[in-house]
């Protein structure tokens, strides 16, 4: 579900907040993906197919296009989040959820697949999109790449949405520093409006829209005080309300150790091995795919070669992209240090 109405919000409200944008634009950019929704969309488009032929795909076109993937798997859920992962598995006819972070067989599948395409994968401890976050704070990672729109309150500075890689398709990129500016909030302040318009780790004030929401934030700054100025018979407070342990997932997610990414080349017999003699997918599929990104390699080596002959060389080369490691902590620390120069939204 990710944050009620809150692409809505920020398109009326703060719409500085959002660029269009193309995938090429993110050409040599380290992209945090949140697994579980890229594999969701695929379950959702073609429940007949195994998700390991889109993801197949998709990472290869987004290789193509000198796009630096990682893929954040979800770990344990917080225990806030058991109503909504049990409303989510009854709505998609499973049997049971996963409250114990124990890889299923198909994430496991999903782990092989993308090792032998030559992209990190990394296990969160808990949600995904709270590690995806953490990677693009400490500059490991330049934007988070999910559907879901929590990814703002756990932080994350840059957040991309429809990153589908479709023909004449646009990238829809939101920034949290222009959000907050435009609403005139702080960090603690927006994850306490994100948990009024609702949050997968509590229920929330019923009868309370976006724009109510906004401005009772805006004026009283938190959710106790929220909670003394809302008219209680039109928008009851839920008794027992969790919205502080909400707080709390959302302000002081687990912090992993910063890891190291490498990208190497996929290994194509490989792939065919497990996707074709494994997991049955027709073989003339997989060699064709890997040809045509044969193809489009070689055509991007040769326009380096000629931009670099022409003096307006602007990224590695293909080999330099398989065999980087990206690690941009200074650069983000002198980023931190201009921004602290400079006005900052007022809190109550």
């Amino acid at each position: 579900m990710g944050i009620t109405k809150l692409a809505d919000l920020i398109r009326l409200g703060a719409p500085g907040a959002i660029s269009l944008k193309d995938i090429s634009d993110y050409s040599g950019k380290v992209i945090a993906l949140d697994t579980s929704i890229v594999v969701n969309q695929f379950r959702a488009a073609t429940p007949t197919l195994s998700p390991l032929t889109g993801l197949f795909f998709r990472t290869l076109t987004l290789l193509e296009h000198d796009i630096k993937p990682v893929f954040v798997f979800d770990g344990k859920p917080p225990g806030e989040k058991t109503a909504v992962l049990e409303k989510r598995a009854e709505a998609a006819g499973w049997r049971s959820t996963n409250r114990t972070g124990t890889a299923s067989l198909q994430t496991q599948d999903c782990v092989q697949l993308l090792k032998l395409l030559g992209v990190p994968v990394i296990q969160a401890t808990g949600d995904a999109e709270a590690l995806c976050a953490q990677l693009v704070k400490a500059g490991t990672a330049d934007a988070v790449a999910s559907e879901d729109m929590d990814t703002l309150p756990f932080g994350a500075t840059t957040l991309i949405r429809q990153l589908n890689a479709k023909r004449d398709s646009e990238v829809t990129e939101y920034s949290l520093p222009k959000l907050l500016e435009k609403l005139q909030i702080s960090h603690k302040e927006f994850v306490d409006l994100c948990i009024l318009l609702g949050c997968d780790y509590c229920d929330k004030i019923a009868g309370l829209g976006p724009k109510r929401a906004l401005t009772l934030i805006q004026q009283h700054r938190t959710i106790e005080n929220v909670v003394l100025h809302v008219n209680r018979v039109t928008h009851p407070v839920p008794q027992f309300w969790k919205y502080k342990e909400a707080r709390t997932i959302f302000l002081d997610a687990p912090q992993t150790s910063d890891p190291e990414l490498t990208w190497k080349e996929p290994d194509e017999e490989a792939l065919v091995r497990f996707l074709c003699h494994v997991k049955y997918v027709k073989e003339d599929r997989i060699r064709r795919r890997m040809e045509k990104f044969r193809q489009m390699r070689e055509g991007r080596r040769e326009e380096r070669e000629k931009e670099r002959a022409a003096g307006h060389c602007r990224q590695t080369r293909m080999e330099d992209f398989f065999r980087v490691t990206r690690k941009r902590k200074q650069s983000v620390e002198a980023a931190d240090s201009l921004s602290s120069n400079k006005k900052k939204p007022k809190s109550k």
